[in-house]
């Protein structure tokens, strides 16, 4: 297989159905069972969806939203789409409203398929608002009452209008810089804008994902799906490279049951962000505190041993040798049975991985590759290579990518994989790309073996009113670390120093109140001055870690946790600091006064 010679993503996916005919591929939970669909029925699927999208009018170019969690229809959603030459329009599913309106405007969308009634309850509304929308494709039947601007059809009756279609056939007229879909960014800072990604730049992420995990050993390879497909992160790493490379496609049933659905399916790739790695961290931090004993004392060593293995390069002594092949078997065998026992890598993106969380999971046997990439560049530009693992770097740039860093250390990326610019928004993409190259809004350097460290990003450093600048990420990661502080959002730009927002870890502040006999709400927990008093010498312990200018001086308890529900996340979990600095902004203003 070749990504470069292929000219669209739906070319490369009735090649890879044909090849692998009847073998399973997208594996959803009936009842209490996966079951699977095979190769061949999705590509039957695919193509009557098509066909019926055509009969609907759906033309060349026409935007479509889709609104649905992680499920084998989504792909069969977005690849029919692409097969007619139309654009997918991937939307979250915690959308609000007001989201979906936005996006339907922006895109000017003809159309949109929609799963759950839940969901169409929320999106029907803007559907009907929209000037543009026609009709709305349903999984399932929504339960609406009211009259709609835009006509409703069932997803069965979809496809079974279109029959067999022509779409593999069809497939072959769209080249690699066709548009293949518009992904909204998950708006850190604002609303969202829609970044126009063609099929060559998917398609040369997937070549660059292939290059660098190809050292692992590629053969039948299982993926368990359960970031949003709505992200780009999850779209290009969780659906297209495992359908580049004949893959299957578990689908998690959500993040609750991510845990047990790791030991069912037993993946050899997942990919994950940094929130991920950090609640399993405290998880097993406090199990095994609770456990104490010998447990303790071999988890610890365990974890002791595997990062002077990293840090000296396997440079042990004999008698360390032994002991770390002991552990391997009693503490490490367990950690990885809990990722279902045969993962090749984990693939961290979508923000920064606290070197010290990667380094603990790397002591405990997890093959954890950090990467880097932003939706502008579909999204992956570098990852790390299994066999040379920087934990406190992103790799080296995927294959056929250039990478230099300006005058003013922003990192700035060259290639295929560079987005074709925001929808309806050429003043923002003139910004973006100059001359060919990306502006990342990241701040970095390259060391002498092309890895890249990312030290900041632009618009999040903080700047106070001496002119330092400082990193909040880096700074909440050390925070956060504490097994007591499950969530921090650091403040004070233009300001003589630091506060900050913490969300104290949900068990330790329950088991707090519980003993100091106090409700466990954390709406009148965040008021409590003894509970105050305790993180301040969490906080003050941290403080010893940090420099003076990154020290916290005073902080506030939040009256939630950052959610996606309350807006405070986006969808990858990612701190929205505007949001928060909304709800808080006047009581992190009185800590100065």
């Amino acid at each position: 297989m070749d990504q470069r010679t292929w000219p669209n993503l739906v070319a490369m996916y009735f090649e890879t159905a044909a090849r692998k005919a009847d073998h399973p591929f997208l594996w959803a939970r009936v009842g209490d069972a996966y079951q699977p669909l095979s190769w061949r029925a999705s590509a039957d699927r695919v193509s009557a969806l098509a066909a019926g999208l055509r009969e609907l009018g759906v033309q060349k170019g026409d935007r479509i939203i889709v609104v649905s969690e992680n499920r084998p229809e989504w792909l069969i959603a977005d690849v029919a789409i692409m097969a007619i030459g139309a654009i997918t329009v991937p939307a979250y599913v915690t959308n609000t409203e007001a989201d979906h309106l936005h996006i339907a405007t922006n895109s000017g969308a003809r159309g949109a398929i929609v799963s759950t009634r839940r969901l169409a309850e929320r999106f029907l509304p803007a559907a009907h608002k929209s000037d543009d929308m026609r009709f709305v494709v349903a999984m399932e039947p929504p339960d609406i009452d009211q009259n709609l601007s835009v006509s409703l059809h069932a997803w069965d009756e979809v496809i079974a209008s279109g029959g067999t279609g022509q779409a593999e056939a069809e497939a072959a007229s769209w080249g690699r810089d066709d548009t293949a879909c518009i992904i909204y960014t998950s708006g850190t800072g604002g609303a969202p804008k829609g970044v126009m990604l063609h099929h060559g730049a998917i398609l040369h992420n997937c070549r660059g994902a292939y290059d660098a995990l190809l050292e692992l050993g590629l053969g039948d390879e299982v993926f368990l799906s359960f970031l949003p497909l709505s992200h780009s992160y999850e779209h290009t790493a969780g659906q297209f490279f495992p359908l580049s490379i004949g893959a299957q496609i578990y689908y998690a049933e959500g993040i609750d049951t991510l845990a047990k659905n790791m030991v069912e399916v037993r993946p050899t790739f997942m990919t994950a962000v940094p929130r991920l790695y950090e609640t399993l961290h405290a998880r097993l931090v406090r199990g095994i505190n609770a456990k104490g004993g010998l447990s303790k004392r071999l988890f610890e060593n365990a974890v002791k041993l595997g990062r002077k293995r990293y840090e000296a390069r396997e440079r042990l002594s004999v008698g360390e040798h032994v002991a770390d092949a002991i552990l391997e078997r009693l503490v490490r065998d367990k950690v990885r049975r809990r990722f279902g026992g045969r993962l090749k890598a984990l693939v961290s993106g979508g923000a920064p991985l606290n070197p010290d969380i990667g380094l603990f999971f790397t002591a405990l046997g997890l093959n954890i590759l950090q990467g880097y990439g932003q939706t502008e560049a579909a999204p992956v530009i570098s990852v790390n290579r299994p066999n040379r693992v920087k934990i406190h770097t992103v790799g080296p740039a995927v294959i056929d990518t250039d990478v230099r860093i300006a005058d003013d250390g922003e990192i700035l990326v060259r290639g295929e994989l560079v987005m074709q610019g925001y929808w309806r928004n050429s003043e923002a993409t003139a910004e973006v790309i100059r001359d060919g190259w990306l502006h990342t809004g990241d701040v970095g350097r390259v060391d002498e073996d092309g890895y890249i460290e990312i030290t900041d990003r632009k618009k999040d450093i903080i700047v106070n009113s001496g002119g330092d600048n400082v990193s909040p990420q880096r700074i909440e990661g050390i925070l956060t670390l504490a097994p007591e502080i499950a969530q921090a959002m650091v403040f004070g730009d233009s300001r003589p120093h630091l506060v900050a927002l913490l969300v104290p870890d949900e068990e330790w502040s329950s088991a707090w109140a519980i003993e100091h006999g106090k409700g466990p709400e954390l709406a009148a927990l965040s008021e409590d001055h003894e509970l105050h008093a305790a993180l301040a010498a969490i906080v003050d312990s941290v403080n010893g870690q940090l420099s003076m200018i990154e020290k916290v001086r005073h902080f506030l308890i939040a009256r939630a946790p950052f959610t996606i529900d309350n807006e405070q996340l986006t969808p990858t979990l990612k701190v929205r600091r505007h949001k928060i600095v909304e709800i808080y902004g006047d009581a992190l203003d009185a800590l100065y006064h």
